[in-house]
């Protein structure tokens, strides 16, 4: 069961992954108060090398964006892989998941992301069930220890790895307290340049309010970026305005569908784009829109 002390966005939030590149010295701390400076009101805090937060930093962490109203979300490290055949990498696994979203919580994030696994030469519904298997073993444990956090797997970039929209759909229908990380930029390159038209990105929404309702959309956990990739999917991130992935179709999409939730920018300009989306989602026929519905009453 979802819990009902969960934070429940009233809007869309736009943030960096990570300090924004403007702060040249300092932490996360340094890195929320620059968001805020910067107009922006999201920022993932980044553990994707390692869970760098104590007990001490976080609460100040958590201090800081409450008064300040920045909704934070965190990426667990890289190094992970729920279907590895090595238990000791499996086992590795779930604590970094667990610790990231632990140490997380007391920072008062709303999600934890990371990447599942690989398939390997598996069978693609069998990597699904193993995987689901260990997510349904880390969110139990979280719910003893009374940790209540989003366990968001993220889309992935690569054929090679699990992360389909597909599969992380299914598992957040089958799983309490799942929900997908929506990482655009991998989809577009795991299709190899799929996101081409605004009903590509109308499909993508339309699935994710099929499969796991309207409450989907309304938590969302986005991630954007340009990216550069091959017939194999995902090379390197690239800055929006340097890529093909029609990133101002994506926004209509998103305004379309009403969605509410966190938009993270993980281009190599962070701040920058992150800035870009906000200004074009919140931008000046989003307002006319709310004035004319103000004037008539609704």
């Amino acid at each position: 069961m979802v819990s009902t002390a969960l934070w429940r966005p009233q809007g869309v939030y736009f943030g960096p992954a990570g300090v924004p590149t403007t702060v040249k010295k300092g932490g996360v701390v340094e890195g929320i108060l620059e968001v805020k400076r910067l107009g922006l009101d999201a920022m993932e805090i980044e553990f994707v090398r390692k869970i760098f937060l104590d007990a001490e930093g976080a609460r100040e962490v958590k201090s800081v964006a409450s008064q300040l109203g920045v909704v934070l979300t965190v990426h667990a490290p890289y190094y992970i892989n729920l279907n590895s055949s090595e238990g000791d990498k499996v086992k590795a696994s779930i604590e970094r998941i667990l610790e990231s979203a632990r140490v997380g919580y007391s920072a008062g994030a709303w999600s934890v992301c990371f990447h599942a696994g690989y398939y390997g030469s598996e069978d693609p519904h069998k990597v699904h069930n193993t995987i689901k298997s260990r997510i349904l073993e880390i969110v139990r444990t979280l719910e003893n220890e009374g940790i209540e956090i989003w366990i968001r797997p993220e889309t992935t970039g690569k054929p090679s790895q699990y992360g389909a929209l597909e599969e992380i759909l299914e598992l957040s229908s089958e799983i309490d307290m799942v929900l997908p990380v929506v990482d655009f930029a991998h989809l577009h390159a795991r299709g190899a340049g799929a996101l081409k038209s605004y009903d590509d990105f109308v499909r993508v929404l339309s699935l994710i309010e099929e499969k796991v309702g309207r409450y989907g959309l309304d938590n969302m956990h986005i991630h954007v970026s340009g990216i550069e990739y091959s017939e194999k999917g995902e090379i390197r991130h690239l800055n929006l305005a340097e890529a093909d992935l029609d990133y101002q179709l994506l926004v209509k999409a998103l305004r379309e569908f009403d969605i509410k939730g966190v938009v993270i920018s993980e281009s190599p300009n962070l701040e920058g784009d992150a800035m870009l989306l906000k200004e074009l989602f919140y931008g000046p026929s989003r307002r006319r829109r709310s004035k004319t519905r103000a004037s008539r009453g609704e």
